[in-house]
This record gives structure tokens, sequence and C-alpha cells, in this order.
């Protein structure tokens, strides 16, 4: 009997070994470092909207949709990866019960997609301004930002909550495990809806603006505006440095048409910000949501160790986020330094 007992509890021991098993240095200092993560991306997200709501000049468009991706990020910094670092801690297995794993799933869910979405209409945003600025007035880009801003949350709302009306199991009790909802009509929904669909339209997006930029440059280099002047002379340069001169009554004004306005020099500004937010969340989610569409399909087994690391890189794009749109808008700059003047 004793043998047998040691056997058994052998067995579980080893059954369960990854949830006792001891921490090693790697796995404290990765911990760590996660921990760090969550606090950083909390902290950018909340400086981000602190900043948006005591600045009037920030009460306006874009900066609206800027708010709507921080607080989906804040949301998941607050919300989402604690929960998700107890289960790494756990060794992935869910000890917190059906009830906070079907919360935990949703919320995931929710902000994620909710994240990649704001993205996805910033870069909209920045693409109509940017090709269109004569049509998208102040008023036409308000209405706008807040209809995505509404189809943002309200898509992320149906994808999220779809599991608990009946598509799928997140929770099994005897597997103590807590996943999004490994139905194949559901992975194909949720995946193509939350990752795919807003992929296709931000490298769609890219794609334009770069053209547009391209089309710009070259009609700039190719192009020549001559005044007509009634009394006067017009006077063309070398077209290696094109420029006019224009005489009126002694008086001589030169324009150069080869030197940058203020608007290219920001437009140029925002096709940057723009193309690496794109590619940060291009690198960030990409591996997660490749592993979630095919796995179920599949049945393929993908070890747990590359699933967290492709997880908390998709967590990572909700840190990314924030440095990034803020790196390159020198008005969030100042008014970091002016709100952390008064506090001092």
């Amino acid at each position: 009997m004793a043998d047998v007992s040691q056997n058994s509890s052998f067995n579980q021991s080893s059954e369960y070994g990854n949830v006792y098993r001891p921490q090693t240095v790697f796995s404290v200092l990765t911990f760590t470092l996660l921990a760090m993560l969550v606090v950083a991306t909390f902290f950018w997200n909340m400086l981000v909207l602190v900043t948006i709501l005591r600045v009037r000049t920030f009460h306006r468009v874009p900066h609206n949709l800027v708010a709507s991706m921080a607080i989906s990020d804040v949301m998941v910094a607050a919300l989402v990866m604690p929960l998700s670092l107890v289960h790494e801690l756990n060794g992935r297995r869910w000890k917190l019960g059906r009830v906070l794993c079907q919360v935990w799933i949703s919320f995931d869910v929710l902000c994620c997609t909710a994240s990649i979405w704001n993205v996805t209409a910033i870069a909209l945003d920045r693409y109509w301004s940017i090709t269109r600025h004569l049509e998208y007035t102040l008023k036409t880009r308000k209405k706008i930002s807040n209809v995505m801003i509404g189809l943002t949350w309200l898509l992320s709302s149906v994808i999220s909550l779809s599991p608990l009306f009946g598509w799928g199991e997140t929770y099994s009790e005897e597997d103590m495990e807590c996943q999004v909802s490994q139905e194949p009509s559901y992975t194909i929904f949720s995946t193509f809806g939350a990752f795919y669909l807003p992929l296709c339209v931000v490298l769609f997006v890219y794609w334009k603006i770069y053209k547009a930029a391209k089309f710009r440059i070259g009609s700039k280099r190719t192009n020549t505006i001559t005044p007509v002047a009634e009394a006067g002379e017009v006077k063309e340069a070398s077209r290696q440095q094109p420029q006019m001169v224009f005489t009126v009554r002694h008086a001589t004004v030169t324009f150069q048409t080869d030197s940058e306005t203020w608007r290219e020099q920001k437009e140029k500004r925002a096709a940057l910000m723009v193309g690496i937010l794109i590619g940060v969340f291009v690198l960030c989610w990409i591996p997660f949501f490749l592993t979630e569409l095919i796995t179920p399909l599949c049945s393929c087994h993908i070890p747990p160790i590359w699933k967290s690391v492709f997880l908390w890189l998709g967590y990572s794009n909700s840190f990314f986020n924030p440095l990034i749109y803020t790196a390159f808008n020198k008005n969030y700059n100042n008014a970091f330094r002016n709100l952390f003047s008064r506090q001092r």
C-alpha cells in the first residue's frame, strides 16, 4: 500500500510538476521583466490620457482617436496582463475558477481587438488628412473619427462576447485550462475580425500614403509655375535650381519652388509615424494570430513556451503605441514637460 501511495503521489506530482516546479533564476528574471512591462504600459498610456484631459487644445481630432487607443491599452495593462502574469506563474494552469476565466478572456479579446482597430483608425485618419486635406475638414474629421471609435468598440465587443453565448468553450475544469475558444468557426471569425481584416486595411492605407508621397515628389520636380504680370518682366533661372524672379516697380520677389512647405514637412512626419506604428503592430501581433489560426484548424501542437512568447509579444504592442505616437508629436512632448514641471 505504501508503494502504491508513493507511486500515485509521484504520478500526481509529475503530472502537475509544472505547477509546483521550483523557480529558477531565469524564470524569476522573466517574471520581473514582464511585471515591469505591465507597469510601464499602464504608466505611459495613463500619461497620454492625463495629458489629453488636461490640455484643452487636445480636446479635438485626432486626439480623440489617440485617447481611444490609450484607453484600450490601459485596459490591457490593468485588466488583462496581470491575470496573464498569474497564469504564467501557475505554469499556464488556471486556478481562479470559471467566472474569472470568462471575464479575463472577454477583456483580453475586447481590449486587444480595440487596440488593433484603434491603430487602424489612426492610420485611416492620417491617410485622409494627407491625401484629401481640402475635403477632410475639421467638422468631417470629427464626425468620421467618432464613427470609427464607435465601430471599433462595437466590433470588439461582438468578437469578445460571442463565446459567452455558446460559441465554443473557454474554460476546462479537468485540464485547468483557460483560453480563447478553440471552436474552428469562432477562430476564423475572431482572428479575421481582430487582426487579418485590420492588417489588410493598414497595409493598403500605407501603400496609398507612400504612393501619394511619391507622386507629390515627382510632380514637384517636373512642374514649373510662371506668374503673369500686367506690367513687369518674368525671368526663369536655370533648371538645376528652379526659382522665379518676379519684378514689379523695381521690387524683386523670389519664390523657391524646391523648398518644403510646413504642411509637407508635417505630412512627411505623419507618414513616417504611421509607417512605424503599422510596422511595430505587425511584428508584435502576427506570430500570435498565425498560431491562433493554424492550431485549431490543423490540430497542431505548439509548445506552451512559444505560446507565452507570442502572447506577450502581442501585449507589448500596447506599450509601444503611446511611445511611437508621442515621439513624432512635438505637442505631446511639450505637454509632458509642462505637466512634470508643474508637479515640481
